[in-house]
């Protein structure tokens, strides 16, 4: 397994510190990182920014220099977007979007384009949501294919995003060029699940994970009349340092191993973390989750 960086980490998005990409990639050089993963959207890769084949000449040749690898280009995508503007062609600009990144992995020697499904529109809607996921998928998988790319589905919208439902969403899709980015988070907030099953059921389909780690905070409503607070649901989660939070990520590694995954392990700040925002922090939390990485993947 080869640990990955991905570059959101780093992006500000949340009031974390933000580094633009090339001071990125030299960051996760400083860090030991062999590889990384980045986001395709400002303030990173934009395909407003790097609209054509030579304008990654640059981000290439710095990777190159550092000799850090360029793994996979993280693409934007909701399929379902769009459910009250049936007018706009919101499904072909997304998949426009995918074959500029397949094209723009390539030259970076990128090997994968990581994509999602869609969030659901309305709960009456499901298998209307789903079926538009599948067939924007495939088509999108056909693209990759051209450029040599592969599309990796991240379980993280609302579509086929359980272990079962991931695993009949790919079957439908039944395209060889997209492939499985099955994460423990997304999984472990759903409740109670054997990461571990999880894990060993989708490994052959994998190209990558992607780790966070995080607490629950319980969340109550103060109500005067009753002189008592009422429970509020879900509870609110924070991220924390990798092996820090109620994961359990020894029982996702394991579960893996037995199930013959060998591909990259990413680690993501894509949300606010504890500690605060700043460089250090941010910086201490992916050294700490590289140590954890390299453990696991032994």
């Amino acid at each position: 397994m080869t640990p990955v960086l991905f570059s959101v980490s780093y992006a500000g998005y949340w009031g974390q510190h933000r580094l633009d990409l090339i001071p990125f990639l030299e960051k996760a050089v400083a860090l030991g990182y062999p590889a990384v993963e980045i986001a395709a959207k400002r303030p990173h890769l934009s395909v407003l920014d790097y609209a054509t084949v030579p304008s990654v000449a640059d981000v290439k040749t710095t990777a190159e220099r550092l000799g850090i690898e360029i793994a996979t280009l993280a693409g934007y995508t909701d399929f379902t977007a769009g459910h009250h503007a049936a007018e706009v062609p919101f499904v072909e600009m997304q998949i426009l979007y995918i074959r500029h990144l397949t094209r723009m992995a390539k030259a970076l020697g990128a090997k994968i384009v990581r994509v999602f499904s869609g969030y659901f529109t309305d709960l009456a809607d499901h298998q209307s949501d789903w079926q538009k996921c599948v067939v924007a998928l495939r088509e999108a998988a056909a693209i990759a294919a051209e450029s040599g790319v592969v599309l990796g589905l991240q379980n993280h919208h609302d579509v086929g995003v359980s272990t079962g439902g991931f695993a009949e969403f790919l079957d439908d899709v039944n395209h060889p060029n997209l492939m499985a980015m099955f994460d423990p988070w997304s999984i472990a907030l759903h409740g109670d699940v054997n990461l571990y099953e999880s894990a060993k059921r989708m490994a052959p389909r994998m190209v990558q994970t992607t780790l966070a780690d995080y607490i629950r905070i319980d969340r109550f409503q103060y109500r005067p009349p009753l002189i008592n607070y009422q429970r509020i649901e879900p509870p609110a989660v924070r991220a924390v340092p990798l092996g820090e939070g109620f994961l359990d990520l020894d029982a996702f590694f394991a579960g893996l191993k037995d199930g013959g995954f060998d591909g990259y392990v990413a680690y993501e700040i894509c949300s606010p973390i504890r500690g605060s925002g700043s460089e250090e922090n941010l910086d201490d939390a992916a050294r700490k989750g590289l140590e954890k990485i390299q453990k696991w993947c032994q």
